[in-house]
């Protein structure tokens, strides 16, 4: 498969990919590579995971990450209720010792999480370790050894390798610096908000109802609304659920009633000062623009 061909084929899922993305995807697929993405919230690198495990039906493993997650919460953690419950019933037949322990601490009794499951899956998943930069830096060095050996270390069980190697992407919203060590260990593109012509093709692959004109007027306003001074710019998820707005209200075009456009951009603005510095007459000027 081409670069060309994958993009195709993630346009029939829906998901219209920038000619570096296909590319980076292409790349890491063959290379076996993980594949970091960065960019701004909202600008579709979560959504290309998702896209990606439908196209080759594969499961698709998430992993988000957060401050404080640690290697239980990531990787494994053993069930203590399960193995309390065994110790006693053992205890209760006569049984203690090594036999006891060796049992316990098998694999019946391990609970995987995201990235031993990713690892002990038949078919190669994609594991979606989503917003990375919102864990602690000491977390990035559990990654380290699966995203170069594709193994995990249990001190009571030993090396687990991986069964199948999975379609890794990392993504990043810039919060903060990632290691170099992480880095050198994957292929990299940075994912912008899309033009005007991708983000019109997006809008019609999700949403092929919307007239060709309003369509337009849409896609026109969102982009000219993210050269406002926001808290927080509207992502493609934000035009699709305005799009579906409009829609819903039975709007044909985005100048005819400004009350009306102006309530349905509680889809687009989702902080209250933002919601008070595009104000209506700011709107109407957008919408005119966008026309």
């Amino acid at each position: 498969m081409t670069w060309t061909d994958l993009k195709t084929t993630l346009a029939g899922e829906g998901y219209v990919a920038s000619d570096d993305l296909a590319v980076a995807l292409h790349l890491a697929l063959s290379l076996g590579r993980p594949l970091l993405l960065e960019g701004a919230a909202g600008v579709g690198k979560t959504e290309v995971a998702r896209a990606l495990a439908h196209a080759r039906d594969t499961r698709l493993i998430r992993l988000q990450c957060y401050e404080g997650l640690d290697a239980a919460q990531a990787i494994y953690e053993w069930n203590y209720q399960r193995q309390l419950l065994t110790i006693r019933a053992a205890a209760e037949h006569g049984e203690t010792g090594k036999a006891v322990e060796d049992r316990i601490f098998s694999r019946d009794f391990l609970l995987e999480r995201p990235l031993l499951a990713a690892i002990s899956q038949a078919t190669p998943p994609v594991l979606l370790i989503d917003e990375i930069d919102r864990a602690d830096e000491e977390f990035e060095a559990y990654l380290l050894e699966i995203l170069s050996d594709f193994q995990v270390s249990i001190p009571e069980l030993g090396t687990i390798t991986a069964t199948t190697r999975p379609i890794v992407i990392l993504t990043s919203n810039g919060t903060r610096d990632l290691s170099d060590a992480l880095r050198r260990r994957c292929l990299y593109t940075y994912v912008d908000y899309p033009d005007r012509a991708t983000e019109l093709a997006i809008l019609k692959a999700r949403s092929p109802e919307v007239e060709a004109r309003l369509a337009d007027q849409i896609v026109g306003f969102v982009q000219k609304l993210r050269e406002e001074d926001l808290e927080k710019v509207p992502g493609i998820a934000e035009m699709l659920d305005f799009a579906a707005a409009l829609m819903g209200l039975s709007i044909a075009d985005l100048t005819a009633d400004p009350a009306v456009l102006q309530s349905t951009l509680t889809t687009l603005l989702k902080t209250k000062s933002d919601q008070a510095q595009i104000t209506p007459e700011i709107a109407g000027r957008i919408a005119g623009r966008a026309a």
